[in-house]
């Protein structure tokens, strides 16, 4: 099971360059597409204290925030312990 979560729509290019990023850096996730699924909504705005947006990406559980986020995490080297080898 991926350590990381991205919640998404099928309209979004943020979701989509973060989906690229992750894929880049041999990061596995899991997407959760919630305009299809609505328990994934539910599980979105329950970790992320009610987001509105997407992306919102979750790792081990835990909410970090977008693509943003995501980047500055990568820059300062929190995510290389994910990285598949």
């Amino acid at each position: 099971m991926a350590r990381v979560k991205v919640y998404s729509t099928g309209t979004c290019p943020i979701c989509d360059k973060a989906k690229n990023l992750l894929t880049k850096w041999n990061i596995p996730y899991e997407e959760l597409r919630i305009d299809q699924d609505k328990d994934a909504l539910k599980e979105m705005l329950l970790v992320s204290s009610g987001a509105k947006t997407v992306p919102q990406i979750t790792i081990d559980g835990k909410w970090v925030g977008g693509f943003s986020e995501l980047t500055e995490l990568h820059m300062d080297g929190e995510l290389d312990e994910l990285e598949e080898q």
